[in-house]
């Protein structure tokens, strides 16, 4: 068996213990003693600490088969095949391994095939390769990669939306005809640059054992896909995306709450205020925070509406769909927005060309430092903002 299905196994068993618990030490009132609410939350922490295990194991068993697979093919030539398409320029194999000749030489030894790849602000495109496994990376860590439509675009992407739809009237025989408009709105995906910078010492550049590519693209990775995380739920548009959370761009307030926290039946009013079309494909999306008190919600059957996983890869449910979570979701507060309900396809994702990788060679010299920073241009907006519904504290 292995340690992941244990794993799994073993939340399920302790989280049916810790419902079974509850239940037999309500007193007469409904009320649990201190003593055994402190007993309670231990056992659902220890659940909640299970879950993390298997979401840390599952990400090394992604990254360990990413990692395996050989940089470069062990032939030293292959024979021609009739419609076989030739990589060229920074998808070629020959760009590939000049790249990383560059790198780990500290850019003195620099292939004339690397030309190819020089931006015009001086640094190297990252070779095709090497970006689609930065955006697998970003797939991994970032929910919103995962949920949402990404489109590749060269400039200023333009996305029609049918604003007004013409409506169908009964008419008797020989009635005159009615017309209405069909309208249309445009949302406008432009492009907001993103970085992130490293550092590492001469010594370990020069270092042919040290694996370079790896450390920087894995830093490279999480720094990315944590700051496009946070825009793509709480950004303004100012410089950056437009959050599924901003008050005047993204999506629309469904239920907001009686009281300070959040009841079942409120969370059962925020599915059935999205449409029946998005309902098919929705999810919630909330943080930890908000997603211990509702694993604690029960319906009138004093049933949990909560619904643990029991197959590897698929998400925790709450009322019969998905539940992801993000640490960038606002925490309960009063006013704050705590949770969303929806299809996130109609959150648009733009990637603004190939990602580029600068060497700042001077900057950090006298500390005996190299410095690495990768750039992309990236926008995002909810281009139906009836799609996601919003869940909100009460102020």
């Amino acid at each position: 068996m292995s340690k992941i299905l244990e794993l799994r196994e073993k939340r399920t068993k302790a989280w049916e213990a810790a419902k079974a618990f509850l239940d037999t030490k309500r007193g007469a009132d409904g009320l649990v003693s201190a003593e055994d609410t402190a007993t309670y939350d231990k056992m659902e922490a220890d659940v909640v600490a299970l879950g993390k295990e298997i979401d840390r194991l599952e990400k090394q068993e992604a990254l360990d088969r990413e990692l395996s697979k050989p940089l470069n093919a062990p032939l030293t030539g292959k024979p021609a095949v009739p419609g076989m398409e030739v990589k060229t320029g920074t998808a070629a194999a020959e760009y590939k391994k000049a790249m990383l000749d560059a790198l780990r030489s500290n850019f003195k030894r620099i292939s004339n095939v690397l030309q190819e790849g020089i931006d015009t602000n001086g640094g190297y495109l990252v070779p095709d390769e090497y970006d689609s496994r930065l955006i697998d990376g970003l797939t991994e860590e970032n929910i919103f990669r995962k949920l949402g439509t990404t489109i590749k675009t060269s400039g200023e992407h333009k996305i029609n939306i049918a604003a007004t739809k013409p409506a169908a009237a009964w008419i008797e025989e020989g009635g005159t005809l009615t017309f209405g408009d069909a309208t249309f709105a445009q949302i406008i995906l432009d492009a907001h640059k993103l970085h992130v910078a490293v550092k590492v010492t001469e010594e370990l550049l020069y270092d042919n054992a040290f694996n370079l590519e790896n450390y920087i693209l894995t830093q490279f990775t999480k720094a990315l896909a944590n700051t496009e995380e946070d825009a793509f739920l709480n950004g303004d548009g100012t410089g950056k995306p437009l959050g599924i959370f901003d008050a005047t761009g993204g999506g629309q307030v469904g239920v907001t709450t009686s009281g300070s926290s959040i009841t079942a039946d409120e969370a059962i009013n925020l599915v059935y205020t999205l449409k029946r079309p998005y309902r098919k494909n929705a999810a919630f999306i909330t943080n930890d925070q908000t997603l211990s008190v509702l694993r604690k919600l029960k319906d009138n059957n004093s049933a949990y509406i909560w619904q643990p996983s029991y197959q590897a890869g698929e998400p925790d449910r709450l009322l019969g769909y998905p539940v992801y979570t993000s640490a960038y979701v606002p925490v309960i507060a009063a006013g704050a927005p705590v949770m969303a309900f929806g299809d996130y396809s109609y959150y648009n994702i733009g990637d603004r060309g190939s990602r580029s990788f600068a060497e700042l060679k001077e900057l950090f010299a006298g500390q005996g430092m190299v410095g690495f920073v990768a750039k992309e241009r990236v926008d995002g907006k909810l281009v139906l903002p009836e799609a996601v519904q919003i869940l909100k504290i009460k102020a």
